[in-house]
């Protein structure tokens, strides 16, 4: 309680000192975006995820044609004014299908990692807080689960999964007639979202759990304790707060790394299934043709590298500004 009330006086006098020099005091997260946009790097990365952002959202109301639409005069041409990068092998502009596909990748990232993040959190903490047992439990679910390689579980789940999900919705459609059901790709999406969710998961529950087990032991806690705070608030409203830092420096590669797990199950024919757009499945529709038309898979390709890439020099920065005794020299 003495090094508490040090701390605040001290914080009282630096206060009284900011004020009298007409200095604003900063805040943790002030400090945070500063070290944010002083790494070169990270607004690199901040500038590709804007225009990801920006594809996903307004790219299928300002591409040129519809992603399905073809141009059977003009099959698998060279890039041109009227297809910027070219067309596919059945007509279809490339450029079109790579803006439909930023916001293929941006739902399965967003929806992926959200799903993930929240059933790790709460098995992290649960791990963490909720005494031997709950941790052994959930800590041999979490050894299982991250024992197999990521794809190959997620590509499993997807087609395990996937074929009596969609026998259970047409027979939905011919009971009801519940238009929601007559078209069924949206449910390519859900089993992606599913297996990838899976799969992702004991990544968060394994960090939750670590920062738990590192602060519980701190001397608020102790104190919180001793004043009769219930167990369940100590956790909401000490432990999850400040073990929450390094998720959102997680949450962030998370993003990445769902965009190329699910290009990488479309690539393999069990995760977002032609017409829809998909930088995955653009490269696999196409890649027989590499030799002769190269821009074909190599569009798409980069597109999704280039997007990946930026993400990650995003995180990278945002580790740096989050936690500032890791920061490298860039």
């Amino acid at each position: 309680m003495g090094e508490s009330a040090n701390a605040a006086a001290a914080k009282s006098v630096s206060d009284e000192l900011n004020n009298e020099s007409g200095l604003k005091p900063r805040s943790l997260w002030q400090d945070a975006m500063g070290r944010l946009l002083r790494n070169r790097l990270s607004i690199v990365g901040l500038i590709i995820t804007m225009i990801l952002v920006i594809a996903a959202l307004f790219g299928p109301y300002i591409a040129p044609y519809a992603y399905t639409e073809q141009d059977l005069l003009n099959v698998a041409k060279m890039p041109s004014a009227d297809h910027w990068l070219g067309t596919d092998e059945i007509g279809r502009d490339l450029f079109s299908r790579v803006l439909w596909g930023a916001r293929t990748a941006t739902l399965v990232a967003i929806f992926t990692t959200f799903i993930s993040v929240i059933i790790g959190v709460l098995l992290g903490a649960l791990a963490g807080y909720g005494g031997a047992l709950a941790d052994n439990i959930i800590g041999r679910i979490i050894d299982i689960v991250m024992s197999v390689p990521g794809l190959l579980l997620a590509a499993l789940i997807a087609v395990s999964i996937k074929q009596p999900i969609v026998t259970w919705a047409e027979a939905v459609y011919d009971r009801s007639g519940f238009p929601l059901f007559a078209d069924i790709t949206w449910l390519d999406l859900l089993v992606v979202f599913g297996g990838l969710a899976f799969v992702s998961w004991p990544g968060y529950a394994r960090l939750i759990r670590g920062q738990i087990f590192s602060l519980r032991e701190e001397q608020y806690i102790e104190a919180a304790k001793a004043v009769g705070v219930s167990e369940l608030k100590i956790a909401l409203r000490h432990l999850l707060p400040n073990a929450i830092g390094p998720v959102i420096v997680t949450l962030t590669f998370s993003f990445s790394s769902a965009m190329v797990l699910e290009s990488s199950l479309s690539y393999l024919g069990i995760g977002v299934q032609p017409p829809q757009a998909s930088w995955g499945n653009m490269i696999a529709s196409n890649i027989g043709s590499w030799s002769y038309r190269p821009w074909l898979v190599a569009v798409p390709a980069l597109t999704l590298a280039i997007v990946t890439l930026g993400i990650n020099f995003l995180g990278d920065g945002l580790n740096d500004a989050l936690n500032p005794r890791s920061k490298r020299s860039i």
